[in-house]
């Protein structure tokens, strides 16, 4: 998918943006179709004749644009295939028109795309395949259940507005000229121009089908084309086993199976083409001395080794050329393939003896982060009749060392100053986080010649909330670790970035982090003033935290009146994990609860729990993510306030743990401490009864059996 998008953004790059962006759909009411039905067949049951009548339609309809020129000169065209839902096939087709047939005026958009209902009594042909083939919905309010609506809105913006004159190039896309009449009786909905979707008269008349034409000014396009089209493939859950009960685990069991509707697999048995390209795009590669890529078998290295070496390549080809043939000497290296074929029987550009206007030379892309390749593919694309890399390296009879400083001779580079602008403009309002955000961004897109200068450059910005909190000496490396978090999106490394690598996975998480010798020091001050009665609670829940013998309690809770001590017990618990050097979630059910405990935030964020809760609810937090990873590493949850939370929320916390820790005990096996009294608020359930409102206490559910109390 993505070669072959590259292969367009060439003839984008050689001709120009597309100009007629079509919609070819299939008809299964075509006659060609009908008359093929034997006995009682209906076109569904016969998805080779559907795919052939389509192919030979869809080869009709391109010879009428291109060959006749319906738009005008066609210079390229490319097309894809793309199979819907119940399995009819289209073609998405764009067009690129000479400077002569280019829309560009409002008169000559008129005269190619209609977005109008026909008068039945000039042309009632047209006027019944538009009905039929050419309106949208209707949807919005007249068909609330319509496919296109999204969130109460039609993907699609029907209906659109009536405009008496058409208005060229908004968003990429003209707003067509839809003039007000009167509405038209189609099935049970009453319609007017503003459900019509864009089409050219004669096209529609000549194929009758839904052919959607609409005028383009962007390259976005393209990328609906090969980014939209081929997205993945359709997949159903499938589960295989022997007769007997269904014991279905949807999370252990599942297996991804691709759905393939009956013309897709036909379209495919008979080989014809997925997408096509008017012009011949040939790949050229672009390698450092003695890096090309090889292809070879585990066990057998050797022999594509020594066959690679013997084997020249497009570009070292291309140097032998502009050896031996002088008049190659003032041809780039992306425009040989115009004028030479590359015979990979020899591995010898040989001249091309025609059909050179149709072949296009594309270099691949190359990320700048490969910084030597990508500056050696900046030099291919400016200089010609090179005859080796000595020679592409050499500027002005001085050979330079690296590709980049021949490019940085030549003047080719622009520098990082953009880039640091960015970050010192950001820095006037932004936090260091954020800073470290937008630092990742600027790494990811590749946009960045020297990444260790922009670190050090602005090094002291970036790090100054780990400085602040830790010491100048280790405040970097916390920044650093961070940003390796960020990047990790981007797929890329602090190794990749020529950055210090660190090992620190524990301490970019978004969560307070704390210094292990002080947290000890606090846990011995607090065991100091506890009394025998918390003393006893302290190193209960202490054996239940690092004692993993079968058989231990994991849920407690902690019940006393407002103003007992429980808050003060939560202390050393937290410091005293902390300070063994690991992870303890502190949480409330309330915000101002939250903030008595050290590092304490609401249940709700934490867990990510759903306001709209019920007993099936589950919280919004999906595996294999940082906050999953937090999660599965703690040792202790601490939940104060807990007798006001809903039972539905503890329902939706036990389920969370369960799925992450594959542990079918209470809350996944973890200890968790709630903290409380069912003497004070009960949980809040607006105009609920007494009955409603003790119901949906946790107390009331088969849950509360497993925690063991302590008063």
């Amino acid at each position: 998918m993505q070669q072959n998008y590259q292969d367009a953004m060439a003839m984008v790059r050689k001709f120009g943006k597309p100009n007629l962006f079509l919609t070819f759909t299939c008809n299964p009411s075509w006659s060609e179709i009908i008359i093929s039905m034997e006995g009682v067949q209906r076109p569904e049951d016969r998805p080779d004749i559907i795919i052939r009548i389509f192919n030979m339609k869809l080869k009709e309809r391109l010879e009428d644009i291109c060959k006749h020129g319906i738009f005008g000169t066609v210079l390229a065209h490319i097309y894809v295939i793309e199979f819907q839902k119940r399995g009819l096939p289209h073609a998405h087709i764009l067009l690129t028109l000479d400077s002569e047939s280019k829309i560009r005026t409002e008169d000559v958009i008129d005269k190619f795309v209609s977005v109008e209902l026909r008068d039945p009594c000039t042309d009632l042909r047209l006027f019944q395949i538009v009905r039929k083939c050419m309106v949208h919905g209707p949807c919005a309010t007249r068909n609330i259940n319509s496919p296109c609506m999204r969130d109460g809105q039609c993907c699609k913006c029907f209906p659109k507005q009536c405009k008496d004159d058409t208005e060229e190039n908004v968003n990429g896309y003209p707003i067509y000229r839809r003039r007000a009449t009167e509405p038209l009786q189609v099935g049970k909905y009453s319609i007017d121009n503003r459900w019509v979707v864009p089409y050219n008269p004669w096209l529609l008349k000549t194929f009758n089908a839904h052919i959607n034409v609409e005028v383009c000014a962007s390259v976005k396009c393209v990328k609906y084309l090969y980014k939209y089209v081929y997205k993945r493939h359709d997949a159903a859950s499938v589960k295989i086993q022997k007769e007997g009960a269904l014991d279905h685990d949807e999370i252990l069991s599942f297996v991804e199976g691709r759905h393939v509707s009956a013309p897709e697999a036909m379209w495919r048995l008979n080989e014809f083409n997925l997408s096509h390209i008017s012009h011949t795009v040939v790949r050229l590669a672009v390698h450092l001395p003695q890096q090309q890529t090889i292809v070879y078998q585990d066990g057998q290295e050797a022999q594509p080794i020594e066959r690679a070496a013997l084997r020249k390549t497009t570009p070292t080809s291309w140097f032998e050329l502009n050896k031996n043939d002088p008049s190659a000497h003032n041809i780039s290296y992306s425009d040989i393939p115009q004028y030479y074929v590359f015979d990979k029987s020899i591995t010898n550009w040989k001249k091309r003896q025609r059909g050179g206007q149709n072949v296009i030379g594309r270099l691949p892309v190359v990320s700048i982060l490969d910084t030597e390749r990508y500056n050696l593919l900046i030099l291919l694309l400016r200089k010609s009749g090179a005859i080796s890399f000595d020679d592409i390296l050499t500027v002005n009879g001085l050979r330079c060392i690296t590709f980049q400083q021949a490019c940085q001779e030549y003047g080719l580079l622009r520098g990082d100053q953009q880039r640091h602008d960015a970050l010192n403009e950001a820095a006037q309002f932004q936090s260091p986080r954020q800073l470290r955000m937008l630092f990742a961004m600027i790494c990811g897109f590749g946009e960045v010649e020297d990444v260790p200068d922009l670190w050090v450059q602005h090094q002291v910005l970036l790090c100054e909330d780990f400085v602040h909190r830790y010491s100048e000496q280790t405040g970097p490396h916390y920044a650093l670790a961070d940003i390796e978090e960020l990047i990790t999106s981007y797929n890329l490394s602090l190794q990749k970035l020529h950055l210090t690598t660190v090992d620190l996975p524990a301490c970019v998480l978004e969560r307070a982090n704390f210094d292990v010798v002080e947290e000890q020091s606090k846990a011995n001050s607090y065991a100091i003033q506890l009394n025998s009665e918390q003393r006893n609670i302290v190193e209960i829940l202490l054996s239940a935290v690092y004692n993993n013998a079968a058989g231990t309690p994991k849920c407690y809770i902690l019940d006393g009146p407002a103003g007992t001590g429980k808050t003060f017990v939560y202390s050393p618990l937290l410091h005293t994990i902390r300070g063994r050097g690991d992870d303890v979630i502190p949480v409330a059910s309330t915000g101002i609860a939250a903030t008595l405990l050290i590092g304490g935030r609401t249940a709700h964020s934490v867990f990510k729990i759903p306001f709209d809760l019920n007993a099936t609810s589950t919280c919004n937090l999906k595996p294999n993510t940082k906050e999953a990873d937090m999660l599965l590493k703690i040792k202790l949850i601490v939940w104060d306030e807990a007798p006001m939370t809903h039972v539905h929320a503890f329902l939706a916390v036990d389920r969370l743990f369960k799925d992450l820790t594959k542990c079918k005990e209470p809350l996944g096996g973890k200890v968790i401490l709630l903290g409380g009294g069912f003497r004070q608020v009960l949980p809040v359930i607006l105009r609920g009864s007494r009955t409603l409102t003790v119901a949906s206490s946790l107390k009331k559910h088969a849950l509360w059996l497993t925690f063991i109390s302590y008063i």
